[in-house]
């Protein structure tokens, strides 16, 4: 649905400049998410660590002409054709706007909230319901303060039906939730203790929950729950409950029995006065009771949609948080570290005891700290403990401060370990002792166990990327050959190896008698010094933050700033450090970072008063040395630097390494070589300027999975954006744009190679798998495909993307297997 700027502005009581024309269809609160700018309004959000307002320069470029924004910025001045929207809270204004969408629809709108389970009624009813009704849903779990507006907003007139949920973390939120949901249905999960540290009790949360029903005709909700029941009736909400019960026989829906099966259970209800045989393919507890609650709401919303008992056999269970793969050494590996708190940790020790039965294996749950529980931590690992107990798992790994005080909790007859921090643990000999066993990984974001989950993992790797370490060896005597003897060279390791893989191409320069490596962050360079790298290490954007690490691991600076100067002055000082060596940058004409020229007297007599720096080498950046167009400037730059860094070097008096060269200047400019140069794209086999004699090092390649007819006139693929004009063979590979494979290759811009011929990428390629075109050859399942290599280059790639190399091979995600080898 569209709505005129000037509407929009009125709805939101916003103060505006002149308003352009132009209609709004699309609400933006992320820059990265943008699609149609023309239609879009950005929202720009400030929270605790981002202000959107800064994106709005960027956007502006890339054609978004709407905006509202709770400031105005000196730079909107400049920014002729764009819309502001000037209010007090933006946030505010996106909720206002939605609730005034939300007022023009007369539909049913089923709103549900609760602890535990909103999503899965809320899909489990999209399923049930969507033969029946035209449904407007929440997208995956979007439940907060943004997300509602967000998935509200999509209500259309052909919509016969809403289903939304809404979480909230802190009182006061749900009344503002409610106006933009205001469903005439209500649905009450179960209510346990996640975000309960923000209220002061959990009746509290309850009853903030049960505001979002003030306006609905009905509230569904386990009426067996005396908590609930005593809420609803307190909320004055009595009169809307229905309540469905496995005790009460008066109940608009009674639970006779539930009988469970090894992979199925069977629900013997009354719904009415009228029997009815449910079987669903679950036999968790939770998803019996989501089930249930779609029942009541099928029941209230339209009678008659309860009578096809078929459709709950064929519910699928929805994929967000119990993620089965299969382990190392003969183990299960249930991932859940979707959120972490008793009840969700209950519901998964469900599926666990599921698994362990059905594979007759060992179980053990490795499991963080709950955090934000509201309950004192003795209380609640007793409650772990008994939870543990009574699910009969066998083996309990806890990682975590409080686990590890509180371990005595956990009875003597679980076997049981205990490790501070996700780090110590994987460090142990205990990751490497599985064994036939499913594992249970139940974990709070902040303890990152996807890095165990990684470890655990069977590595079945479809699509690899081949690194040749004897061509990285080639391309760098190639430069070698290119300087003088005494000349040192720098390479460039930052972005993973240029998406390489940094360690292994680190290992190697340093084994052939590289001078220096460079990385972007000093984490970077701390990674390698842990693998053993012990040649010298310059940080090019060193962080303020960085400093412990910087001296801990013995990586050098660029020092750009009298601000970054001083910094690191008053930090040698305070450690009692001398000489520690810096690398100067100057300003010459990139104007990205540096001194500027005239600068350089004062820098010298700023470094002749102090003692805990000293400049190792002084360098600066060339702008366009890639292209004779640019061959003038590339001069100035070098005159520029010349005069700076000999003033420098005379002023401090010791001699400093120089050092301007990047690969397009070793290869166009080597009568500047000075001291040292600094080698980045050539090493990885791409010529700045088009020279020839480097060596592919890299081949992105992945497998056919399957190979489909399609019959002429089909569409292939997401929006169906591509038609095969002929009866065709379709071969659908495993690598997506999440493996870097860039999404503007789709429909027919981009090939791949299958047994030495180009087939064409056709329709939209997915996250993780595309599509491609081999009705030309006799590709079969199971054949190599090469995504880019000797046979396709990188460079020609990034000149259909309209981009650089750079780009292609930084884009390689780090999921994708890095393979090293030498010839």
């Amino acid at each position: 649905m569209e709505y005129a700027i000037q509407d929009v502005a009125q709805i939101i009581g916003a103060k505006t400049n002149t308003l352009h024309d132009c209609t709004i269809s699309i609400l933006l609160t992320d820059s990265r998410r943008l699609s149609f700018p023309e239609s879009s309004l950005f929202f720009a959000l400030e929270t605790k660590t981002n202000d959107g307002h800064r994106y709005i320069q960027d956007l502006y470029k890339l054609r978004v002409r709407n905006f509202v924004v709770s400031k105005m910025l000196p730079e909107f001045a400049q920014m002729e054709e764009a819309n502001f929207l000037l209010v007090k809270d933006v946030l505010a204004a996106l909720q206002k706007l939605v609730a005034y969408h939300r007022k023009r629809f007369q539909i049913p709108v089923i709103g549900i909230t609760g602890s535990n389970g909103k999503t899965v009624v809320k899909e489990f009813l999209y399923q049930l319901l969507h033969n029946e009704f035209d449904i407007v849903r929440s997208p995956r779990s979007y439940n907060s303060q943004i997300g509602v507006p967000l998935s509200v907003w999509e209500m259309n007139e052909k919509n016969t039906l809403g289903i939304f949920e809404a979480g909230i973390s802190q009182p006061d939120e749900m009344e503002k939730l409610q106006p933009i949901i205001a469903p005439t249905i209500g649905v009450l999960t179960s209510i346990g203790e996640a975000h309960q540290e923000n209220f002061i009790s959990i009746n509290q949360k309850c009853l903030e929950k049960l505001m979002l029903f003030n306006d609905s005709e009905a509230i569904i909700y386990d009426g067996d729950n005396p908590l609930i029941s005593t809420l609803i009736e307190s909320a004055c909400l009595s009169h809307k409950a229905i309540a469905w019960s496995r005790t009460d026989r008066e109940a608009p829906l009674f639970i006779e029995s539930i009988e469970k099966k090894q992979d199925e259970t069977v629900i013997h209800c009354t719904l009415l006065g009228f029997d009815r045989t449910y079987t669903i393919p679950f036999v968790d507890d939770a998803s019996i009771e989501n089930v249930i609650h779609c029942l009541a709401v099928m029941l209230y919303l339209k009678p008659t949609s309860v009578n096809d008992t078929e459709k709950f056999a064929h519910l699928e269970p929805v994929e967000m948080r119990l993620d089965v793969k299969e382990g190392i050494q003969g183990c299960l590996l249930i991932n859940d570290t979707y959120n972490s708190d008793i009840n969700s940790l209950d519901i998964a020790l469900d599926f666990l005891q599921s698994r362990k039965v059905a594979k007759n294996l060992k179980s053990t749950l490795i499991l963080s700290d709950i955090l934000q529980s509201g309950t004192l931590p003795k209380s609640l690992y007793k409650k772990v403990a008994d939870l543990v107990e009574r699910k009969k798992v066998n083996r309990l790994i806890g990682i975590g401060k409080d686990l590890k005080e509180f371990a005595s909790v956990f009875g003597e007859q679980l076997e049981k370990s205990f490790y501070q921090t996700t780090d110590e643990f994987i460090a142990s000999p205990e990751i490497k002792k599985f064994n036939n066993e499913v594992i249970l990984l139940k974990g709070s974001r902040h303890f990152h166990f996807e890095r165990i989950s990684e470890l655990l993992e069977k590595k079945v790797h479809e699509t690899i990327l081949e690194v040749n370490l004897s061509a990285i060896v080639h391309n760098f005597n190639f430069y070698r050959s290119k300087l003088k003897p005494e000349t040192k060279m720098v390479c460039m390791v930052k972005a993973f190896g240029y998406g390489s893989g940094s360690f292994e191409l680190a290992k190697t320069l340093q084994e052939h008698r590289c001078d220096y490596l460079a990385v972007a962050v000093a984490d970077e360079g701390a990674a390698l010094r842990k693998e053993g790298i012990t040649i010298p290490i310059i940080v090019m954007n060193p962080e303020f933050s960085s400093f412990n690490t910087m001296f801990e691991y013995n990586l050098e600076p660029e020092v750009y700033s009298f601000r970054l100067l001083d910094a690191m002055i008053k930090e040698t000082e305070r450690r009692g450090i001398i000489a520690y060596p810096i690398h100067i940058k100057i300003d010459t004409g990139m104007h990205r970072l540096g001194f500027q020229p005239y600068e350089v007297p004062q820098l010298i007599e700023h470094l002749k008063t102090q003692s805990g720096v000293k400049v190792r080498s002084v360098f600066s950046h060339l702008a366009g040395s890639d292209s004779f167009v640019f061959d003038d400037f590339t001069q100035q730059q070098l005159e520029k630097f010349k005069e700076a860094a000999t003033s420098l070097e005379n002023g401090l008096g010791h001699p400093v390494i120089k050092h301007i060269l990047n690969t397009a200047g070793i290869e166009r400019f080597p009568q500047w070589q000075m001291d040292m140069v600094r080698l980045g794209i050539g090493l990885y086999g791409v010529s700045a300027s088009g020279i020839n004699g480097l060596r592919t090092i890299s081949k992105l390649k992945t497998t056919i999975l399957q190979i489909q007819h399609v019959p002429a006139g089909d569409s292939i693929g997401y929006s169906r954006r591509s038609y095969v004009e002929r009866d065709s063979r379709i071969a659908i590979i495993p690598i997506g744009y999440a493996d870097g494979l860039d999404r503007h290759f789709s429909n027919g811009h981009g090939e791949v190679v299958i047994r030495g011929k180009r087939c064409p990428i056709i329709g939209n390629i997915c996250m993780d798998a595309c599509m491609v075109d081999v009705t030309d050859t006799d590709a079969q399942e199971g054949d190599s495909v090469i995504v880019f290599g000797e046979e396709l280059p990188v460079s020609e790639l990034s000149d259909r993307l309209k981009t650089i190399p750079y780009e292609i091979l930084t884009s390689v995600s780090p999921r994708v297997k890095r393979v090293y080898y030498w010839e």
